[in-house]
């Protein structure tokens, strides 16, 4: 297919890889736009089936149970973004010099030529919660605008459908980034750089390299992590356009072409008339909800884009106002008897919970899950100076209280060995005895939870309940 828009679809031969939550709308969008479609899935189970029966009945092809054959006569193959690279179907596009994309290269390739500029985020972490932020800016900065991509709105949606938007603010994974080779974004920011996902992408220098993609033929700012120097390598790497800026984001004082905090104020020192001398006031740190050092490094990554759009001083401020946290993010549930109990369930990997277990003094941490090949040593070692004590459950807990009896021997540990429906009640009540007043009892499992529940909402929910009936025994 080559570079650039492709204009007619009319009977090109379009293979589209995986049904689901990007493979359906991608073949229905491209069946409707005249290409000749046909799905292949791995799967053949009888979700599969249904799917495929609804696509067939609008004239969509549907091979189930063999992911692995390029059709004949394909001429793209656009796919999941979680198929892995390493997929037999993607060696024979490959060798038959067939383009793959992923649904985000899709969108991008289907923008019209007045489409609104994309500002992008990526990262190990904070990418939800940092695009939610700048989506909350851009709404106070009176722009037509939606959190997309690897949240929210599909980007197909957002680019096919019949509202008009001023800017995106798009999250985008790892996996999107990697089958995205011609996007171009206004501006981006990497957060941070953790290993994650490295069963995918094969090593932790590929896991980088394509989340330094987004930085690609960037504008105006490529946005990065001054306290991760990794991120600021990839700025560096980066093919960018003439003019295009590094901007640095600190939870200290920012130096010219960053922003930062001073004395409990978010301040920018990139987007104003002297940089070298003067910066201008954003908002408040106490703005920021809620005000743990990592969100705060959130808001400032937002703030750092839509400054880098235009956006003023004071909708900063109300964006920040605005903005509330998704559930089971850091999200304080109740105090019981002087102990606080923050659900941070979405932290499921070392990255997210190390920068959960930084933001509070004195904390009992309830932890474990599936480590996903995760190991422990430098979370415990540097939380080891806020933890009172933990309580350990699910499937791969041993890991983690290996990692505390030799980096942090004097912390008590309960290891909880059951995986029923009680076992949370049983984790917070064990919290409980071992909290003081002033304490925070911290769900931060650094794990996945699939080995124990649906899904990391069920957890935080099951925690949540548990301390809804300490509460009512308090």
């Amino acid at each position: 297919m080559g570079s650039g828009q492709v204009t007619d679809w009319q009977g090109k031969n379009v293979t589209v890889a995986g049904l689901g939550v990007s493979g359906i709308p991608a073949a229905k969008m491209l069946h409707g736009l005249g290409a000749k479609v046909t799905v292949v899935n791995d799967g053949d189970d009888a979700r599969a089936r249904a799917q495929a029966a609804e696509l067939e009945a609008l004239g969509i092809t549907v091979r189930l149970g063999d992911g692995a054959t390029l059709p004949e006569g394909t001429e793209l193959v656009v796919t999941a973004p979680g198929w892995k690279p390493d997929k037999p179907l993607f060696t024979a596009a490959r060798d038959a010099g067939v383009d793959i994309w992923g649904d985000v290269e899709l969108a991008w390739r289907l923008r019209g030529p007045d489409a609104a500029p994309w500002l992008a985020v990526t990262g190990t972490n904070g990418k939800t919660t940092t695009v939610q932020m700048l989506a909350e800016i851009l709404k106070a900065a009176g722009l037509r605008t939606a959190a997309v991509g690897n949240i929210g709105v599909s980007l197909l949606d957002a680019v096919l459908g019949e509202e008009q938007y001023d800017v995106l603010a798009v999250e985008l994974s790892s996996y999107q980034l990697h089958w995205a080779p011609s996007l171009r974004a206004h501006s981006a920011a990497v957060l941070n750089l953790a290993p994650d996902h490295l069963d995918w992408h094969g090593s932790m220098e590929a896991y980088a390299a394509d989340k330094g993609r987004i930085y690609e033929g960037n504008r105006v700012a490529c946005v990065y992590n001054v306290a991760d120097k990794a991120t600021e390598d990839l700025v560096r790497e980066a093919d960018v356009e003439e003019g295009c800026r590094a901007i640095g984001f600190t939870l200290g004082a920012p130096a010219p072409s960053q922003l930062g905090v001073v004395d409990g104020i978010l301040v920018d020192r990139a987007f104003v008339e002297n940089r070298q001398k003067s910066a201008q006031e954003l908002a408040e740190v106490s703005d920021v909800n809620p005000p743990a050092p990592h969100n705060i490094a959130n808001a400032l990554a937002a703030a750092a884009l839509a400054r880098a759009f235009g956006v003023p001083p004071k909708a900063v401020r109300d964006g920040l106002r605005a903005f509330t946290p998704d559930a089971h993010r850091i999200a304080h549930v109740a105090d019981v008897a002087g102990v606080s109990y923050v659900d941070d369930s979405k932290a499921t990997n070392t990255h997210a919970a190390e920068a959960s277990l930084a933001a509070y003094e004195s904390i009992v941490w309830i932890a474990g899950g599936l480590a996903k090949g995760a190991v422990f040593e430098g979370l415990v070692t540097k939380s080891a100076g806020h933890l009172r004590a933990a309580v350990l459950m699910g499937a791969d807990r041993g890991l983690i209280r290996e990692a505390l009896a030799r980096h942090a021997p004097e912390v008590p540990v309960v290891d909880l060995d059951r995986t029923d429906t009680g076992a949370m009640l049983a984790a917070v009540q064990e919290a409980q005895r071992l909290a003081r007043p002033g304490d925070t009892v911290l769900l931060a499992p650094a794990c996945a939870s699939m080995d124990m529940f649906a899904n990391y909402n069920q957890r935080g929910d099951a925690f949540a309940e548990a301390v809804r009936e300490l509460g009512a025994g308090a």
